[in-house]
This record gives structure tokens, sequence and C-alpha cells, in this order.
């Protein structure tokens, strides 16, 4: 169309414009009365507006009506396809059961079906693409079992020949995945090649065969899903590669372990490549996003391990480290390349990173005398690289999960008794835990009291830093006086703090000490003691419930800051 061609196409646009409003402005009863009017109203003024702006509405409408009929459309298309295929089979069945088709003969017939289904969705692709694309989905599946059926119930051709189709047929899917615009020929093409050593393999297939034809496929996905911009390609492709290489190698090969190494560590390298260019050239990788690669770098994990573990076992956390520092570096490149932080990404990297830590770092590789202090010291390495970063949400929740139930798990298990009553000898430094769990808790108390989302954790912070006190001082002192001694100078202290700091709900938590201290009197120290240490019980106790109440009165006028 030429700029003479457009300008008449503007001039009758707008011409229609004019009428329409001229037609559809309000009249008065006088107006409408008269013949005719004396003067002819003046034509409003109208803005020249791009012609695209005047079919929106139209398509809008147009769009919301086909959207209310497509599940309709969809549910009445494939009904039709799934009859047209199950009409094939039962037709098939027919011709066998009277004698008219050798099997030769049934498995032309059923692929050209597939062929002839394939080509009326090309004829009709004009007309109706989306619901056109049926069709030719149908017959890509009569293809598929087509030569699943030659080659598995009536050995017409070989595993070698029938490989060779179903990497046509796949080949052919893709190709219409390009010509109708429709994701469902992609997965039809990754299902059908990876199932194809499951239903044509049998044990003709080597462990190289395996490898190299899952990572062909693996790369040939890979590519794809870039090349259409759509994640789910390879994504359905890493779970299928996966799983059912790793079912292939259990039932027939499991001594091939360096094999299956080799097979593990190629496709990790081939989709955390896939997903790290797909995330740097088209969408940055969403938390939605992220949350479906997380079972499969699960999986990948515990059979790498396994393997290692069974095999190598001294190389096993190693490698499992190596893995982690391979999905650190991709995130780090394209987080540069985006120029921003990428949420899912982190999120992703966080949730793989605490795995390794708490399985290949923690529990299969710190010894119990030393776990303790392992515990103690993760908290405030994963701070300090926060506070580098600038972000404390920068290791990501997962890693911050990981790093708290390790902490907690050592602080239960060193303030029940068990390592303390049992191998507390053998724990280097053991008498100095107890105030570092405590000191480290307060800190992260004073931290986290001035976030509103996260006052919450505080509190459990410091109710279990007091507890952690406690519980030291029984443990480090036999007299029950001195006991009671430190628990009252520890409510006090928490007293005079609070009201220094104008901080009401330390103030507050002196109340659990007291009521501590109240319990372990009355009920422990005076039932089994001497004369003497009961009044001196007494007394302490006494005298610290009432100077406390005293401070506590100028607590409690406090506003919490």
């Amino acid at each position: 169309m030429n700029t003479e061609e457009r300008l008449a196409s503007i001039e009758s646009r707008l011409t229609a414009i004019e009428r329409f409003i001229r037609l559809s402005a309000p009249q008065s009863p006088a107006s409408n009365q008269s013949a005719a009017p004396a003067s002819p109203p003046p034509a409003p003024r109208v803005a020249p507006v791009p012609p695209a702006a005047f079919s929106k509405p139209i398509i809008a409408n147009a769009s919301r009506h086909t959207d209310s009929s497509v599940p309709v459309t969809n549910i009445l298309g494939w009904a039709g396809a799934s009859a047209l295929v199950l009409a094939s089979i039962y037709l098939v069945v027919l011709a066998v059961d009277a004698g008219w088709l050798t099997p030769v003969r049934q498995v032309l017939l059923a692929m050209l079906g597939g062929f002839g289904l394939i080509g009326i969705g090309l004829l009709l692709r004009s007309r109706d693409m989306h619901y056109a694309s049926l069709l030719p989905a149908a017959g890509v599946v009569i293809l598929f079992l087509s030569i699943y059926g030659a080659h598995n119930y009536y050995h017409l051709i070989d595993t070698t020949f029938a490989t060779s189709g179903i990497i046509a047929v796949c080949a052919v899917a893709l190709w219409l995945n390009r010509l109708f615009l429709s994701e469902l020929y992609a997965l039809f093409a990754v299902v059908g090649s990876y199932t194809a050593p499951v239903f044509l393999g049998g044990g003709s297939y080597s462990i190289a065969d395996l490898i190299v034809y899952f990572a062909c496929w693996s790369v040939v996905f890979s590519v794809f899903s870039i090349w259409v911009q759509k994640r789910t390609v390879y994504i359905l492709a890493m779970y299928l590669a996966l799983v059912i290489f790793d079912v292939k190698w259990h039932d027939a090969m499991p001594d091939a372990w360096l094999a299956a190494l080799v097979f593990q560590t190629v496709h990790f390298l081939i989709f955390v490549a896939a997903a790290s260019v797909f995330s740097a050239r088209i969408e940055a990788m969403s938390q939605e996003m992220a949350i479906k690669h997380v079972p499969a770098l699960v999986l990948f994990y515990f059979v790498q391990y396994h393997i290692l573990d069974k095999y190598v076992p001294g190389l096993a956390p190693w490698v499992a480290v190596a893995s982690a520092a391979i999905l650190l570096v991709s995130y780090f490149v394209v987080s540069r390349v985006r120029a921003a932080e990428l949420e899912g990404g982190r999120m992703l990297l966080s949730a793989y990173v605490a795995l390794v830590l708490v399985h290949a770092g923690y529990i299969e590789s710190v010894p119990a005398e030393w776990a303790p202090w392992v515990g103690l010291l993760l908290v405030p390495l994963i701070a300090a690289y926060a506070a580098m970063r600038g972000d404390m949400k920068a290791p990501g929740m997962p890693l911050w999960a990981a790093v708290g139930l390790i902490f907690f798990a050592n602080y239960l298990h060193l303030f029940t008794g068990s390592t303390l009553l049992s191998n507390a000898n053998s724990i280097p430094a053991h008498d100095l835990l107890g105030l570092c769990y405590a000191a480290e808790l307060y800190l992260a108390y004073y931290f986290l009291r001035k976030a509103a989302l996260l006052r919450d954790v505080g509190m459990i912070a410091l109710y279990a830093a007091h507890i952690a006190i406690m519980m030291w001082a029984i443990d480090m002192f036999d007299s029950r006086l001195l006991v009671s001694l430190v628990w009252g100078a520890l409510a006090l202290g928490c007293l005079f703090l609070s009201l220094q700091r104008r901080d009401k709900l330390l103030g507050q938590s002196s109340l659990l000490i007291f009521a501590a201290s109240a319990f372990k009197v009355f009920l422990y120290d005076i039932a089994s003691a001497a004369p003497l240490v009961r009044i001196a019980s007494l007394l302490v106790l006494g005298g610290s419930l009432y100077l406390g109440g005293w401070l506590y009165k100028k607590v409690n006028s406090l506003e919490t800051e």
C-alpha cells in the first residue's frame, strides 16, 4: 500500500468517525420536531488518531468472544481427534479379526492415517491454525504408536530402524511446532525421543549408546527451547533424561557406575547451560519457574552422590561442592549480563547450596565432636556474606533456613543434656559453648528487633538465649545457690539494660527468668536443701524479685521502640 492509499484510508476512517459522533450526539425534542435546522451544527473537532486505535475495541470484543468459546472448541476438537484415532484402532482390530490385514498392512495403514491427519491439518491451517493443529497432533501420536507396534509386537523392523523412525517423527513434530506455533508438538517430540530406549531398546543398547543418544537429544531440545523461547521444552527433557536413564542403568547395567557418573555430569552441564542462556538472552527466571527446576536438581544431586558414595566415598562431598560452585558461577554470569539481581535464580541457587551444605557439608563431613562449633560458626559466616553484599536477602531464604536448622539442631542437642553429659569431654572447649550460643542469640535479637517482619524471630532468639544461659549455669555450677544467683543477676541485668536502651521487650522477657527462678526455689531447692541453703535461696529469690518488681514498673511505662 503506497502513501496515497494510506491517506485515503485515513480520510475514510475520519469521515466515518465524524458521522458516528454526529449521529450519536443527544438532540433536544424541539430539534427533533423541526423539519429542518436553521443552520447545520458545527462539525466537532476530532484529533487525528491512528487507525489501529479504532480497531482495538473491535479486536478486544472479538478476543473476548473467542476466549469464552476456546475451552469448548478445544474439547470438541480433541474429542474429534481422539475419536478418529479410536476409529482407526477399531478398524485395524476388525480387519485383523476378519483376516483382511496382515501385520505389514496394519502398520502401513496406521502410518498412512497418521500422515493423512498431518496433511489435512496443513490444508486447514490457513483457515484456523489453532484448531487445525489438533489433527497433526493426533497424527504424530499415531506415527509413534505405529513404530512402537511394528518393533515390539510384530518385529517387522529392528532397533536401529525403529530408532531412526522415532528420530524422524520427532523432527516432524518439531517442524510442526514451528509451523503451528504450538508447544504441544515439541512436548510430543520430547516424550517420544526419551521413551524410545524403554520401548525399543530392550538389552540391545549399550551404556555408551545411551549416553550419546540422550546427550544429543538434550542438546537439541535445549537449543530448540531457546529458539522457540519456551522453558517447558528443556525442563521436560531434563526430567525425562534423568529419570529414564537412571531406570535403564539400574535395570540393565548397574555396574557401569563410571559411565552413569559421566552421564550425570554431562547432563548437569547441558541443562545448567540451557537455563543460563535462556535467562540471559530471553527472560530472567521467576521464582515459580525456579521451583520447577528444584526437583530435578535434587534428583541429580542424590543420584550423583549415591554413585560416588558407593564407589568413591572420599570424592562425593567434593563433587557436590563443585556442582554448587558451577551453579554459583552461572548465576553470577547471568546476573552480570542482565545487570540485575535474579530473584528466581537466587532462590534456585540458594536451595541447591542449602542442600549441599546440610547433606554433604554437615551431615556427611563434620565429625560429631565438632558439630556444635560448626553450627555456631555458620550463622555469622552467612551474615558476614550478606553484609558484604549489602542485602540480608542475598544468601536466599533456603540457605538461611538450612543454617538456622543446623544451629537450632545443635542448640537442642546441646541443652537437652545428651551432649554435655555423654560426650562433653570430646567436644573442644565445651564449657564455652553455652555462653557462645547465648551470645549469638542475643546478637540475633539485637539485629532483628527493629525489623518488622523478623521481630517474632528476634523474640524467639531472645528467649532461647535466656534458656541457654540458665542451662549453662546448671551445668557449670554444682551449688544451687550459685545457679539462683546467676539466674537472678541475668533477670536484673535484662531489666537494667532495657531501661538504658529503652527496650520494653527485653525487660518483659525477664519475667521468664523470674518465673523459672521461683519454680526452681520452691519445687527443687527447698525440698532437699539444708536449712541455711533454704534461707539463702529464699533471700536471693526474694531480693531479686523485689528489685525486679521495682525495675519492672519503670520498664512497663516505656514505649516499645
